[in-house]
């Protein structure tokens, strides 16, 4: 029997948006559970909650044996079909984007009093861009990533060394998570790299030099968290491959590879100026598993998977998230001021709370913890100042009032960042 892991936070987001009037859009990662969410998790809750089943309609446009409903002539009729009375009903449509003028169909149901609609996408240039615009104000976005560590430390049979170990390896997409061994992980993780999310780009993208786009996710994957854009990158395909393409090129390949949800961009900040700089900025990916499948598990940096596992489960806890940067003046050795830039990994954002956050993965010595807090103390604002690292055994506050927290407390507790 399969495995049934908790996405408990999605869960109760759709529950909170029950009968809202709006298009309830579960967007993400093609494989990181939309449609068990929605076809599973939350169709229990509706049977488990009294709707019966004749009023939860289903619908999977990416199976061949649907490929007509994607013609909204065929879709629409047999969907108004569906209604037999003025109870509420409940349409759990997957793949939306699938369907031809999906934003004016699913409008129409809406429209309908007795009518909750809730769908999946994968496609960021059709649905998640800006929901508000393409559906007249009536989308409602759920943004869904792969396991978090927690939720992948839910299923996992073993100490929390060993599955951060296996995490920042493996990834979190729940079919590689399930695979019961290493080589099935890795077959799995680079036949959904080529076959699954390569190919839906290429093909809806119509891109002729596949290969351009494949060593720029090659390049990209080798170097997460690292301050770049596409003039350098225009660089590197120079200097690597005698490429001539352009920025504007890079530029494109990139938009679609966030289009996609494989990727996404962390730009910076200036604190002091309180402005965004522009590029270069940074690029994180939203699975690490198939981040490290397309470098083909060569490159371990734990302090870079760290940083990028840090970023995203920011990203799941809704925050925005940028890098900062600090301009400073100090004296050289012959007492001369000069202006240096400091960098702040993470400045995240939600609502009214900020917070300035380091990753630095150990610190071992009294010159690594001073390097990491100097930025910090150059900060004059109040907003809380935190370290993530992996060898604080438990939580404490410095001198200066900067929490020191290891990753485990920080991404095993939901409310790590309130300690």
């Amino acid at each position: 029997m399969r495995k049934e892991i908790p996405r408990n936070d999605y869960l109760e987001q759709l529950i909170r948006r029950m009968d809202n009037g709006l298009i309830k859009i579960i967007t993400g990662v093609r494989r990181c559970g939309k449609s068990y969410l929605l076809r599973t998790l939350f169709k229990k809750h509706l049977l488990e909650n009294g709707v019966p089943e004749s009023h939860i309609i289903e619908m999977a446009f990416d199976l061949y044996d649907n490929m007509e409903y994607r013609d909204p002539k065929a879709f629409y009729p047999w969907a108004k079909k569906q209604l037999a009375d003025g109870a509420m009903y409940y349409f759990l449509l997957d793949e939306v984007q699938l369907l031809d003028e999906f934003v004016s169909v699913l409008n129409g149901l809406a429209d309908r009093e007795n009518c909750d609609v809730f769908v999946t996408g994968s496609n960021a240039k059709f649905l998640s861009r800006d929901i508000a615009t393409e559906f007249g104000g009536r989308g409602d976005e759920i943004h869904m990533y792969p396991l978090s560590f927690s939720e992948f430390m839910s299923v996992y049979e073993g100490s929390r060394y060993d599955g951060w170990n296996e995490y920042i390896t493996y990834g979190g997409i729940p079919l590689v998570v399930l695979a019961e061994t290493e080589e099935q992980k890795t077959a799995l993780l680079a036949n959904l790299l080529q076959e699954t999310y390569l190919q839906d780009i290429v093909k809806r993208n119509k891109i002729r030099n596949i290969s351009e786009m494949e060593t720029l996710l090659n390049i990209l994957s080798s170097a997460i968290g690292a301050l770049t854009n596409p003039n350098k990158l225009q660089k590197t395909f120079k200097s690597v491959n005698g490429s001539n393409i352009t920025a504007t090129t890079i530029t494109k390949y990139i938009e679609y590879l966030e289009d996609a949800f494989l990727i996404e961009e962390a730009n910076r900040y200036d604190i002091k100026g309180k402005s965004y700089i522009g590029t270069p900025l940074k690029y994180y990916f939203t699975d690490m598993g198939l981040r490290n499948s397309r470098i083909h598990f060569r490159q371990a940096e734990v302090t870079h998977s760290m940083e990028n596992v840090i970023y995203t489960e920011l990203r799941i806890r809704g925050f925005q998230v940028d890098v900062g940067n600090l301009t400073v003046t100090e004296n050289d050795k012959s007492g001369r001021p000069v202006k240096k830039q400091l960098e702040v990994d993470f400045i995240c954002h939600k609502g009214s709370k900020k917070y300035y956050i380091q990753s630095a993965y150990m610190l071992g010595s009294s010159e690594k913890m001073t390097q990491e807090l100097r930025p910090f103390l150059k900060i004059r604002d109040s907003f809380k100042k935190i370290v993530i690292t992996s060898d604080t055994p438990k939580p404490f506050y410095t001198d200066e009032g900067i929490l020191m927290i290891s990753v485990f407390d920080f991404l095993l507790n939901r409310d790590s960042l309130e300690l």
